[in-house]
């Protein structure tokens, strides 16, 4: 699923740019021809507009579909004209992407987290072996690379210095040394630098930059061995610096008072406007306070895990922005400034769970900082347990109906990520089935990453785009919950995560239930769940899930039936059709499976058991009965002794009794059926409503029209059958009643006869 199609606001839909950029990426080798050294070209390639070259580059890289044979398309300088690259995550060589992104004029290159033996000097030889990329390269991005291949240093083929222009440079969690960094200092326009994570261990080579450093990034400089008085020596020096974040991913104390000297030291840092902190416990909340007061133009602080930002001042709700755990204002900001960051998340979610344990108004834009936190930090079960309660916090009751859908189809596939990621985590498993059991977001919400859109293939001919809107997601998300059940015998996990599945299942096609119900194990643990509750006497809503799952699952798919059969679920509904006789809602859901077992003509034989038969008709002629019930006893009769399918094998009398049970079925009213015949219904509702008022009307016309004519019910039909989203089946059996109604006029009756009965009422 394009990852791609999620961009953009959840309360609005993609932007054509977006999706027609996700559809050329998912089809680039159809749009393409192979050229000499295995790379790729457009067949036909229009001049792109520069911005829009940047940003295929960047989707490509986005949806993994990057490597050294697509990125032979960006060969192409004339049409594809890039200024902003950006690889991050990508898969490429570095001869592919000396060869096809160095001749261009960058200006920005992100080349993080490269999946592939390139290093930053790899990355450096392209760049500096193009005289354009020498002096127009100002943005450089390598975080996460290593500095040399595997001849060492020596294997280093060009330094930072040769890259003129370049203002900011970013190797964040890299093997950045102390010679390196002396290298990079020599770059002579040099404004931003960001070392975080890095093995630097003086930072005195900064002095050489300290007439045009603007902002420097320095957290979780574990190895540095400068003393905490000269490293803080070296940042007083920066007279110019405007961003500085000596942060401690570690949350440690600040036992070497570093925080504390640079805020107290005097004349520090003027012209700062951020300054991050966070991470260092113990640092002083008067200290925090003074200085802030002597710099007005600050206006970003970092402060979450020091203990300090309770003031009024360090609320973050004016023009001084605050990273803390003090507020709802400040868990947010930190949820945006340290999406990246595992303790720092861990840390903020923690807080923001209390928070938000008693939320009044819906807030859409928290849960979509909680849900970037989950995707960045998708291998964390702390972070994921976390983060799947707060959004249940953020989502329970009535909260949920304030977010947009496209949103909540985003926490969906979170949560089932995590739900895959972690099957054995228990508790996590609750978290997410906590949030999915809601009607609401099993009912409305997209189940994929977002909306798929399909396209006409001659979309720039055409001009037009059509749009359709699937949820195939259901399917995996049904099959993944049942594959988790499996792992957990915890009651409120079961319930949970039946439920759950017995509503998705509702929404399948059924193309969908019918893949779903080849599954044997699926139609193993939904029994067994029925077996263990009918074996205490239960009526819960697990088994009446658990039985609706079943019964949507068989529906027209003969595979699930035969699965069923073969898990002797005849034997096991023949006892709960028994034991079960009073309760009303759990024989619709026995009888209605058994119905589209005996739809199955090869299968009917499996239901020729005389005490399975005498009960099924024991429920057609009971007046008590509920028609719905009786409505699926005579189908299941009616299929058995059908002239098709498997010959009747039961007492001959037996025969002749279902038969003239059936052809004596009446109604006492329709007024049952009526709401079934609005034009809101699904077809199949319509045609099983249709299907029982055709029937009496042809075994008893005189009667039943009538009474369809003094109940309002031929208005109703003739609504439904001229509407113009009617179902062609329900316009042609709703017709088909009419007609018998035009044949038989009658004036309306005084009473009707009582004879057997089915009380609807």
């Amino acid at each position: 699923i394009p990852k791609s199609f999620s961009k953009g606001d959840a309360e609005s839909p993609s932007s054509l740019t977006d999706i027609s950029m996700a559809w050329v990426c998912h089809n680039v080798e159809v749009l393409c021809v192979a050229q000499e050294d295995g790379s790729l070209r457009f067949r036909h390639c229009p001049v792109f507009p520069q911005e829009l070259a940047d940003q295929l580059l960047h989707r490509m890289a986005d949806e993994g579909v990057l490597n050294d044979r697509t990125v032979g398309i960006f060969q192409n300088l004339e049409h594809l004209r890039l200024r902003r690259a950006c690889i991050q995550s990508s898969r490429l060589s570095a001869e592919a992407f000396r060869r096809s992104l160095c001749p261009h004029k960058l200006q920005e290159l992100n080349a993080s987290h490269i999946h592939s033996d390139v290093t930053i000097s790899d990355v450096l030889h392209g760049l500096t072996s193009s005289k354009l990329c020498r002096q127009g390269l100002q943005t450089l991005l390598m975080d996460g690379l290593r500095l040399y291949g595997g001849a060492g240093e020596e294997s280093l083929q060009a330094s930072f210095s040769m890259l003129r222009g370049l203002k900011k440079l970013s190797l964040a969690w890299t093997d950045l040394n102390d010679r390196g960094l002396e290298d990079i200092c020599a770059i002579p326009m040099l404004e931003s630098l960001d070392i975080s994570g890095t093995n630097v261990t003086d930072l005195t080579p900064l002095l050489n930059c300290q007439s045009r450093l603007l902002s420097l990034n320095a957290h979780g400089l574990q190895k540095v061995e400068m003393p905490a008085s000269s490293f803080i020596s070296v940042l007083s020096k920066l007279h110019l610096l405007r961003h500085l974040d000596i942060s401690n991913d570690r949350l440690v104390m600040d036992r070497d008072d570093l925080v504390q000297q640079l805020l107290e030291r005097p004349g520090m840092l003027p012209q700062l406007v951020s300054l991050d902190v966070s991470g260092w416990r113990g640092v002083s909340g008067a200290a925090i306070q003074a200085f802030v007061e002597v710099r007005p133009g600050l206006r970003f602080i970092g402060l979450l895990g020091t203990g300090a930002g309770g003031s009024e001042l360090l609320c973050g709700d004016g023009q001084l922005k605050v990273a803390g755990e003090s507020s709802l204002t400040q868990l947010c900001e930190a949820l945006r400034r340290y999406s990246d960051r595992e303790s720092f998340i861990r840390e903020v979610l923690a807080h923001l769970y209390s928070h938000t344990s008693d939320m009044e108004e819906p807030q859409p834009h928290i849960v979509k900082l909680v849900l970037a936190a989950m995707r960045h930090h998708t291998d964390s079960p702390h972070v994921q347990l976390v983060a799947s309660a707060c959004v249940f916090n953020l989502t329970v009751q009535e909260l949920v109906l304030g977010m947009p859908l496209r949103l909540l189809g985003n926490v969906v596939q979170q949560l089932l990520t995590a739900m895959k990621n972690f099957p054995n985590h228990e508790q996590l498993q609750k978290n997410c089935l906590l949030t999915l059991c809601s009607d609401h977001i099993l009912q409305v919400a997209p189940f994929d990453r977002s909306v798929h859109t399909h396209f006409l293939s001659a979309l720039v001919a055409q001009c037009i785009v059509e749009v359709t809107h699937l949820d195939p997601c259901r399917y995996e998300a049904a099959k993944l919950i049942m594959m988790m059940l499996g792992n957990h015998e915890d009651q409120t996990v079961q319930r949970m995560a039946v439920a759950v599945v017995s509503i998705l299942v509702s929404k399948l096609s059924t193309e969908e239930i019918a893949e779903l119900g080849a599954e044997a194990y699926i139609m193993k643990q939904l029994l067994s769940i029925v077996q263990q509750k009918a074996s205490l006497g239960v009526v819960d809503s697990t088994l009446k899930f658990a039985l609706s799952a079943l019964w949507n699952l068989t529906d027209e798919t003969p595979t699930a039936c035969r699965h069923f059969i073969q898990c002797q679920g005849i034997e096991l509904y023949m006892e709960l059709l028994e034991s079960y006789y009073s309760e009303s809602s759990i024989q619709q859901k026995l009888l209605g499976l058994l119905n589209n077992v005996a739809e199955v003509e090869e299968l009917r034989m499996e239901l020729m058991n005389e005490d399975l038969v005498e009960h099924i008709l024991s429920l057609l002629i009971n007046p008590e009965v509920e028609v719905d019930i009786s409505y699926f006893a005579g189908g299941i009769l009616a299929h058995l002794v059908s002239v098709r399918g498997a010959a009747w094998s039961l007492d001959a009398e037996l025969h002749s009794t279902v038969q003239e049970k059936l052809v004596s079925l009446s109604f006492r009213t329709f007024q049952p059926f009526y709401p079934l015949l609005h034009v809101s219904q699904c077809p199949g509702v319509q045609l099983w409503a249709l299907w029982a008022i055709q029937f009496v009307c042809r075994q008893n016309a005189p009667q039943y029209c009538d009474m369809l004519q003094s109940e309002g019910g031929t208005d109703i039909l003739r609504v439904l059958s001229s509407h113009a989203d009617t179902h062609s089946d329900v316009k042609s059996l709703t017709q088909n009643i009419l007609k018998i109604l035009e044949q038989n006029i009658h004036p309306t009756s005084s009473g009707t006869k009582r004879g057997n009965i089915i009380s609807v009422s």
